[in-house]
């Protein structure tokens, strides 16, 4: 009986999943062979890997540990340490586990509930009826044992489409792990990035800094000297007291980087935590680039808005099972006996066999409703999932073209920075010689600082657009051969849409 129900039919919409996307590309940005590389003199100003050159390559895969391709053991050893330690990322594993039984739960509705009773009592008979035991005593003791088997056929399959949801729960809730995790290395590698930014930002104000105390301190002798007016070494003391206003709050910011990556890896913010410059990372120099038929299978949040949608295209199914007619078989054998010692001798025995059918007649339109409400929610996720979709393919684009203009920026920086480094030089020269005013002289010392602090952010603009490109391709969990991670992907990037193990 229970096979020929779990064949039947089940009622409700079958969820089918997505067509692939027929547009092949994100725009124009990924067409150009190579990200623009930076050369010549601006190469040579722009010091370090992040004056490199960069390809895009179409179906090249991502490595399941893909921050080891910026060549930093501190960053490495720092992201398997948030790995092993983010609570966040612990409360993902949880909810795995917890969806994972609740899923397991859920089946046991596709076999009968049996539960053991024993029930011994002293009971008394009013004289105005009968004895009613055997022995036709008034006071007398019964032992009853038996067992409850209770079983309701799934003929709507209501039960299998509950399964599915709570297995669509399980698989979107695995998603959401591998979200979590691809946010957690992401988040700390952009932090590492962000400290090394305004720790070089630090550094190249504090550079000009004692270099203006320098020049302050010759301003003041030549004023003894009668060489300089009192308006020249004013200029040149509001000079320094301005950049170094700026250092106060540079430093703010570093304290609170240490702070946010602390809270990352799951310390206290007193825990010492690794130091990190722009030149200890290397820019990677290929780039993947994954089709939009393929990012579907690969972004997590993708997944996990599929998973959510067929979860409510099960529950469809769920509702309207629950108005139609259904039976409920049970059994009550046991034994009835005055003693224990009689319930092993024969005659002592019962049982009883029944069926039920039962159908909804009015509940003031509550199964109704309720299937209303699940047509409702199903209709919701799958706008939820295009729009997850078109989120993530603009994400995507976004980056490429983030990507793309990153370089010329940072050639663009880099030239001035050169610029203004050979403009100063000449005015610190002019100016020892009073060829040229106190004007003059600060106007280069602030350009100077102006590029440095350019060429630091466009530096850290390409590190930062590279960890976003992995970020909105996936993060290549697919290659993680660790004990927790979720079911493989049956497909490479380079040989079309994926077919997904069960």
């Amino acid at each position: 009986m229970g096979l020929l129900v779990q064949a039947g039919c089940a009622v409700g919409p079958d969820f089918k999943k997505p067509a692939p996307l027929v547009g092949g590309h994100y725009g124009q940005a990924e067409h150009s062979e190579q990200i623009q590389a930076v050369a010549g003199q601006a190469e040579r100003a722009a010091a370090g890997a992040q004056g490199g050159a960069q390809v895009l390559r179409a179906g090249q895969d991502i490595p399941a540990q893909w921050w080891t391709l910026f060549r930093s053991p501190a960053l490495d050893a720092l992201v398997r340490k948030a790995l092993d330690h983010n609570p966040s990322l612990e409360s993902a594993r949880d909810a795995l586990a917890a969806a994972q039984e609740n899923r397991l739960a859920q089946q046991s509705a596709f076999f009968p509930t049996i539960s053991g009773s024993f029930n011994p009592t002293r009971n008394k008979t009013s004289k105005t009826y009968s004895p009613v035991p055997n022995s036709n005593q008034w006071l007398y003791t019964v032992h009853t044992a038996q067992l409850n088997i209770s079983y309701v056929p799934d003929l709507w399959g209501g039960v299998r489409r509950g399964v599915e949801s709570a297995k669509a729960v399980r698989d979107a809730q695995r998603d959401q792990l591998r979200a979590v995790q691809l946010t957690l290395t992401a988040s700390v590698v952009q932090a590492a990035i962000d400290y090394a930014t305004i720790k070089a930002q630090i550094e190249t104000t504090q550079s000009l800094v004692n270099l203006q105390r320098d020049l302050l301190d010759s301003a003041r002798k030549q004023e003894k000297a009668g060489e300089f007016s009192q308006n020249d070494v004013a200029l040149q003391h509001t000079a320094l007291a301005q950049n170094e206003a700026t250092l106060a709050p540079l430093q703010k910011q570093l304290e609170q980087q240490k702070h946010l990556i602390a809270a990352l890896v799951g310390d206290t913010p007193d825990v010492p935590q690794p130091e990190f410059t722009l030149n200890g990372f290397a820019l990677p120099a290929e780039l993947p680039l994954t089709l939009p038929a393929h990012l579907v299978e690969q972004r997590p949040d993708i997944r996990t808005a599929q998973a959510n949608w067929h979860a409510a295209c099960a529950q469809v199914g769920v509702a309207v099972a629950n108005r139609l007619p259904n039976i409920q078989l049970g059994a009550t054998p046991g034994f009835a006996a005055a003693s224990i010692a009689q319930m092993a001798a024969p005659g002592y025995g019962q049982w009883t066999i029944a069926a039920m059918v039962t159908q909804p007649l009015f509940d003031g339109g509550l199964l109704r409703h309720q299937e209303n409400a699940a047509r409702a929610a199903y209709d919701q996720a799958a706008a939820e999932y295009r729009n997850t979709l078109v989120t993530a393919l603009q994400d995507v684009a976004d980056t490429l073209s983030a990507l793309k203009l990153d370089a010329t920026t940072l050639s663009d920086n880099a030239e001035a920075a050169t610029a203004a480094g050979q403009s100063l030089r000449i005015s610190l020269a002019q100016y020892k010689y009073g060829a040229i005013s106190q004007i003059v002289m600060l106007t280069a010392q602030q350009a100077h600082l102006q590029s440095e602090l350019a060429l630091a952010q466009s530096r850290a603009d390409r590190l930062s657009d590279t960890v976003a490109l992995f970020q909105a391709l996936g993060g290549g969990w697919w290659n993680s051969k660790e004990s927790e991670a979720p079911r493989q992907p049956s497909w490479h990037p380079d040989k079309g849409l994926a077919v997904l193990l069960p």
